[in-house]
């Protein structure tokens, strides 16, 4: 889980996510909303995939990028469990 955490703390890296959640999109389209370089996009990507947070498709000669779903969800799940299974303050 830490990988997840660490790949969302970046918020280019969030707003890739927000833009996902809309539907796939090629490397370059995402690439072309931000003011950096494409090495420092390829990078951002890396680590999103890395974390499984998202999954990479070639497609001729252009990289397509969806959501994986399923790896977000059980990290909500997984964080929501954690926050359950603190104690809470003026329980005994």
């Amino acid at each position: 889980m830490d990988s997840v955490f660490e790949a969302l703390s970046h918020p280019i890296r969030r707003e890739i996510l927000e833009m996902l959640k809309r539907g796939s999109r090629s490397a370059g389209e995402l690439a072309d909303a931000f003011p950096v370089s494409k090495p420092t996009m390829s990078g951002h990507f890396a680590k999103l995939k890395a974390a499984g947070l998202i999954q990479g498709e070639q497609r001729g000669s252009s990289v397509i990028y969806s959501l994986n779903l399923s790896v977000l969800e059980d990290v909500v799940l997984g964080f929501m469990r954690r926050l359950d299974a603190r104690p809470r303050k003026g329980a005994e």
